[in-house]
């Protein structure tokens, strides 16, 4: 049998194992750490490693977030506490075995092609055992990459007095919790998704909280219309296709109407100048709130910091700051593969093909699984991509070879793509990997002949699923109806996807 390695045994690598041990792959996953879930295992200690906030609640809801045979159990949240998502990790990895194909406290130092590559398109990987400290080089026919883009902190160029202030200044990464900075007033950087987490959660108990926005930002609530996650609506094909089809300006100013029912953006300082689609949203149900009672200020870029103070691009200016938090995302870069040489990142712009596989080698027998920023659910795009890649390692699928006219397809998908998103999104360092949902995941389905099937071919037989193909949140379960590995469960999980949406919010 072939051999596959895959590299972490987070939310990307479990649903790599498992699909790996299903094409019958010799299966081998390498963690660093001594157990499974990755960024979504809180630390509270300070690591390399990313980690969730000990208070971070999931942005997906559990139906758009869980693995295409692995339905989330009706008693658990819709929006789970980090803990309840590690906990979901932890049962499908016992669910499906997945412990005894995972080495732990082995980290790979390198990936490199070996000697016949060309010819069998094969894998050098060289793993450290970081308890006896030894070191070894494995041959693998396939490798998955699952270490995700949360890798190293980007911090902005320095203000102007900072290396004279006296209080802190931390990255988002650092954030554990929010003891210690009890009636402090904070400066928090950034408006993404942790931005507004942290300056929320600081703002019941810090002194004063200012949040810093340069273009400001829209923000969605977890919870929509009649109680329901809103990328239940979101992500639902109906919808979806309006969006698609629909004049993006209508589109726009429809859910901006819906959004500025809620708070007005422009009033509360928050109001930017692309539309809703064009950036990746901030998902805070509490953040208006917290603006209107005061104990969150918005301001705008730092013009100057102080020995103890700030001083914003208004004018105005904070003089008692005890900490600054810098939220400003992440760089990321592949390092473990030949030294960071095959897959170069520039400004986290990198060139992949599907955001998956390497341009410019003989065989597409490695893939990176979950370099990607979705509007909609991370866990089922990247179970789809492993999907993919291992479909391609088994000899199924075909891609664009190295042959020069094929060669040119990839580097034309890649072109429009970039196209697309300039087009589309405001132009900063945290929209170079952007994936719709749905489009995403019907165009790797259609590589691997796994796509649903069209909601009017149900009608004749099944006019429940025909509704629910149209109108139900289009979970990963749809993916399994067919194709590779089809799951005889998938539409007893798709026609009960609202019975457990519901019954977590029921007495």
């Amino acid at each position: 049998n072939k051999r596959v390695c895959i590299v972490g045994a987070g939310a990307a690598g479990l649903p790599s194992i498992r699909h790996s041990v299903l094409y019958g792959f010799d299966t081998v996953c390498y963690e660093g750490q001594g157990e499974i879930g990755g960024l979504w295992r809180f630390k509270p200690e300070e690591t390399d490693e990313s980690s969730v906030m000990k208070s971070t609640v999931i942005n997906s809801s559990k139906e758009m977030t869980a693995y295409s045979d692995f339905p989330p159990e009706p008693t658990v949240a819709n929006f789970m506490h980090n803990t309840h998502m590690c906990k979901y990790l932890e049962d499908y990895a016992e669910n499906f075995k997945l412990a005894q194909y995972i080495k732990f406290h082995h980290k790979v130092l390198d990936i490199v092609r070996a000697a016949d590559y060309n010819e069998t398109g094969k894998w050098n990987v060289t793993v450290k055992d970081l308890k006896s400290g030894d070191t070894t080089t494995e041959v693998f026919d396939g490798v998955l990459v699952c270490t995700g883009h949360h890798t190293r902190p980007h911090w902005p160029v320095k203000w102007k007095g900072q290396d004279e202030f006296k209080g802190q200044i931390i990255h988002a990464h650092s954030y554990k919790d929010h003891r210690g900075f009890e009636d402090k007033s904070v400066v928090v950087v950034g408006v993404g998704n942790s931005g507004g987490d942290i300056a929320v959660e600081l703002s019941k108990i810090a002194k004063q909280v200012y949040l810093v926005t340069r273009r400001g930002t829209w923000v969605f609530n977890r919870v929509s219309d009649w109680g329901r996650p809103v990328d239940s609506f979101l992500n639902a094909r109906f919808y979806s296709a309006l969006r698609t089809n629909m004049p993006t300006w209508l589109v726009n100013r429809a859910v901006q109407d819906k959004l500025n029912q809620r708070f007005d953006h422009e009033v509360y300082g928050l109001k930017p100048n692309h539309g809703v689609f064009g950036q990746h949203p901030m998902i805070n149900d509490e953040l208006p709130n917290r603006i209107a009672s005061g104990t969150i200020r918005i301001k705008p870029v730092i013009e100057k910091i102080t020995e103890h103070g700030v001083e914003f691009a208004d004018g105005t200016k904070v003089d008692d700051v005890d900490t600054i938090i810098v939220s400003t995302g992440y760089s990321f870069d592949l390092p473990v593969i030949e030294k960071g040489k095959l897959v170069p990142v520039v400004e986290n712009e990198v060139d992949l093909y599907q955001l998956i596989f390497p341009m410019n080698v003989e065989k597409d027998t490695l893939g990176v699984i979950g370099f990607f920023q979705p509007y909609g659910s991370i866990m089922a795009i990247a179970e789809m991509q492993a999907r993919l890649v291992l479909d391609v390692i088994a000899g199924h699928s075909k891609l664009p070879t190295m042959v020069i006219c094929l060669q040119e397809q990839r580097k034309q998908n890649n072109r429009e793509k970039r196209e697309k998103m300039a087009q589309r999104y405001a132009k900063t360092r945290r929209h170079t990997i952007q994936v719709d949902y749905i489009p995403y995941m019907d165009e790797m389905a259609a590589i691997i002949g796994c796509n649903p099937p069209v909601w009017y071919s149900h009608l004749p037989h099944d006019p429940q699923m025909a509704v629910s193909t149209l109108f139900a949140p289009f979970a990963a379960y749809f993916y399994r109806l067919r194709g590779p590995h089809a799951w005889n469960g998938a539409r007893d999980a798709i026609m009960t996807i609202e019975d457990r949406i519901i019954q977590v919010c029921t007495p």
